[in-house]
């Protein structure tokens, strides 16, 4: 049996044949808000990969971590007039509610960024030693003119990767900064912000450093399987890789794999735009059975469009499978459903086989468990 999967670096599907131990990285939330559609997909993408692999008999370590060193966070608490940590562990209860009515598999570990202070100030001093990175302005800074290999994730030009570092909190005019794409791995921090003492001033950790040391320490040098939404593409990822393969030496990821964006109103679902659908809110009128379906419904590397037709169709085809879930059994059914999602994790038609066999009355428990609808 042999999984293929597409992996974003390589830009093809391709075999993915890890060890018998899956060792995987998902980037979690940065607690600040509730749940939406958006992050539930992410999710429950890599949720039904890890159910596959497991039922294929591999075990799977994924850690998911918390971002709860970040400017978002910061901001809404100053909005808010609360701590920090105080509101990331309101929202990081809300999101884990939210992952446990969805069903969604308990992770081997969900690390947050402010456990990781002395490893993020470790991994910084080896790429500085190794010559990848330069103090300026009370900042140290990645130099991505040391790492030829950069842009290998996205394979997006150095125009591209500008306008994505600008519109994706990066500060591409930074006077400090040698190239506008260089990154921040350690920076001063602001009156009302956290701070911590370190070989380079008082201050607090870049975004994408955090990932990298949370990686490290949890799973070691090199991970089978990286991801998150497209929009982490760049610059989180890439710029996970390079700092990461500086610091070490060796291959930081070995599959790339993320998960296309879910829109509402023709716009990409965010919460500057205020077009969210909430998790929370949604499993209050709906079976979270029929969420997890509805989600499964699209591909998970296809991008898709909310709206009030997919939650009748997915409560209706979860009443038809429920009425089927111990009808006459048919291996058939459960190696086709193996077969698609062996092939870049194809949900959509494992959703058209479990329909199929509904309606011809054989039993849907033991196929609709392996997206983890249980029946």
């Amino acid at each position: 049996m042999v999984m293929r999967l597409y992996d974003t670096a390589k830009s093809a599907v391709v075999s993915f044949e890890p060890n018998p131990t899956v060792l995987m990285y998902t980037c979690g939330i940065t607690p600040y808000d509730a749940t939406h559609l958006g992050h539930a997909a992410t999710f429950v993408a890599y949720d039904v990969l890890q159910r596959r692999l497991i039922d294929m008999g591999h075990e799977v370590k994924c850690v998911r971590n918390v971002t709860d060193v970040d400017d978002p966070l910061f901001a809404k608490a100053r909005e808010l007039g609360v701590h920090y940590l105080d509101l990331a562990a309101g929202e990081e209860a809300r999101f884990e509610a939210d992952m446990k009515a969805l069903n969604v598999l308990p992770v081997f570990s969900a690390p947050r960024a402010s456990s990781a202070i002395s490893d993020i100030r470790g991994f910084i001093g080896m790429v500085l030693d190794r010559g990848y990175a330069y103090e300026a302005g009370g900042s140290v800074y990645f130099d991505v003119s040391k790492s030829p290999s950069f842009g290998s994730v996205s394979h997006y030009s150095r125009e591209e990767m500008i306008a994505f570092a600008k519109e994706r909190g990066g500060n591409v005019d930074d006077p400090y900064k040698r190239n506008p794409l260089d990154f921040v791995l350690w920076h001063p921090s602001a009156a009302d912000e956290p701070s911590w003492d370190s070989l380079w001033g008082s201050g607090r950790p870049g975004w994408h450093i955090e990932c990298s040391a949370l990686a490290l320490r949890e799973l070691g040098t090199t991970i089978d399987l990286h991801g998150g939404g497209t929009d982490l593409i760049f610059p989180h990822h890439e710029c996970e890789r390079a700092q990461s393969e500086a610091a070490t030496g060796e291959p930081f990821v070995r599959h790339w794999m993320h998960v296309a964006m879910v829109f509402m109103n023709g716009h990409k679902m965010s919460k500057s735009l205020g077009n969210l659908v909430f998790i929370d809110r949604l499993r209050r009128e709906h079976d979270p059975r029929a969420i997890r379906l509805m989600i499964s419904a699209n591909h998970y590397r296809h991008e898709w469009e909310w709206n009030d037709t997919l939650m009748p169709a997915a409560t209706a085809r979860l009443a038809a499978w429920t009425a089927s879930a111990d009808s006459r059994d048919s291996e058939s059914v459960l190696q086709d459903v193996r077969n698609a999602l062996d092939e870049d994790l194809d949900t959509p038609a494992v959703v058209s086989i479990i329909d199929k066999a509904a309606a011809a009355g054989f039993a849907t428990r033991r196929a609709a468990a392996l997206l983890g609808v249980n029946l």
